[in-house]
């Protein structure tokens, strides 16, 4: 088993025929401690000063870099049409304590049924969809 404390590099300059992936959900890399195995069997342990990035490089040998990458999860995805409609769904979501992503005009919510029950109730037209989730880091369970 490969021992690794930090990550190396942020992406790796290789070709993707010289990358081994290692799949993780994103609880993991909220974690200081885990073990995981790399697509070709390799075997890392994790003891961690500082939290993982997906894509980042956790280990290279002469051929090939190691690198760490986030299992999509399934997320709602909601899309304001205003800034006050926007402002009034930050404030119902933000009550659910649920992590939260906002990028591209879209809040994108953790995939839980009292989102589901809150997006009915309102009337929010929303979509589940299956991508890398990364709350902000004021939310609980942030990376």
């Amino acid at each position: 088993m490969i021992l690794v404390t930090r990550m190396l590099l942020d992406c790796s300059p290789r070709p993707a025929a010289e990358q081994v992936e290692l799949m993780a959900e994103r609880r993991l890399f909220l974690k200081r401690r885990w073990r995981g195995v790399a697509a070709d069997g390799t075997e890392f342990g994790f003891d961690l000063a500082s939290r993982l990035k997906h894509g980042g490089v956790i280990h290279q040998t002469p051929e090939a870099d190691y690198i760490v990458h986030q299992e999509p999860e399934l997320v709602y995805q909601i899309r304001p049409s205003s800034a006050d409609e926007a402002a009034l769904m930050g404030w119902k979501i933000g009550n659910l304590h649920l992590g939260v992503q906002i990028i591209d005009g879209v809040i994108r919510i953790t995939h839980d049924v009292a989102v589901l029950q809150l997006c009915e109730r309102e009337g929010w037209a929303f979509e589940e969809i299956s991508v890398i989730f990364n709350p902000l880091r004021v939310t609980a369970h942030a990376p």
